[in-house]
């Protein structure tokens, strides 16, 4: 019969193997699984953006790349990450619009604009708006705004 101490170090070692396989820098288990579900969340967006870009004859040019987006409705508010292999110039300033639209502050961000995009950005609701907002709304409010600033970039081209 397998001892219960040994059960707890094979579950323990199988989430470190998951925390390096997804690069969570989570120490306590149930942080681990979180990282691992939001990795999940974007290798499917990854996915669904690949088989778009197949059904509409791009291929997956680095020219075509879109951004990936996740938005979560978080306890503090909600989690917007955006991740884009290539430059987005401008692109920072499209997506700040969407949360002034959208009534929600920005309580902590990170961006990283070289030779690749990559925003963290915690948004939560301006006071005076009183309802809750759903992060799907954002996530299409976003992907909208994307959608805007290529436009606007394939103008100016």
């Amino acid at each position: 019969m397998v001892s219960r101490k040994h059960k707890k170090d094979v579950l323990h070692e199988k989430l470190q193997i998951l925390r390096s396989i997804t690069n969570s820098h989570a120490t306590n288990d149930s942080s681990i699984i979180q990282d691992a579900s939001k990795y999940i969340q974007e290798l499917k967006q990854k996915v669904e953006i690949l088989n778009h870009e197949v059904a509409s004859g791009q291929g997956s040019s680095y020219q075509n790349s879109w951004p990936v987006v996740t938005v979560e409705a978080v306890e503090k508010g909600i989690q917007v990450n955006l991740y884009s292999e290539r430059s987005c110039p401008g692109l920072l300033v499209f997506i700040l619009k969407v949360f002034e639209e959208l009534s929600l502050n920005v309580l902590d961000a990170r961006v990283s604009c070289t030779g690749s995009f990559h925003l963290e950005a915690l948004g939560v609701e301006s006071e005076q708006n009183g309802e809750s907002i759903d992060a799907h709304i954002v996530k299409q409010t976003i992907l909208q705004a994307i959608e805007n600033w290529t436009e606007n970039n394939d103008h100016q081209d």
